[in-house]
């Protein structure tokens, strides 16, 4: 039972550790966009805040709770 609750809470928190690292960006300013209309994205932000090489800690933990939770049961 401990290790099935364990797993929940650290997917949980790895999933809490992803999203801190993707929303703990910089706000979004109200900008004009060359074709005539405004936006709220950031300018000139590619997509590396979403790789691997960036969020494997909060993937390592999310895998860590998901093998809790597959065998945790068994025990």
């Amino acid at each position: 039972m401990w290790a099935i609750l364990l797993g929940a809470a650290l997917i949980i928190g790895g999933l809490l550790f992803l999203f801190r690292s993707a929303l703990g960006r910089k706000p979004s300013d109200l900008h004009q966009m060359p074709q005539g209309g405004s936006t709220l994205e950031p300018r000139r932000q590619g997509l590396r805040f979403l790789g691997v090489s960036q969020n494997w800690p909060a993937l390592a933990v999310i895998a860590v709770g998901v093998l809790l939770l597959a065998f945790g049961g068994y025990s």
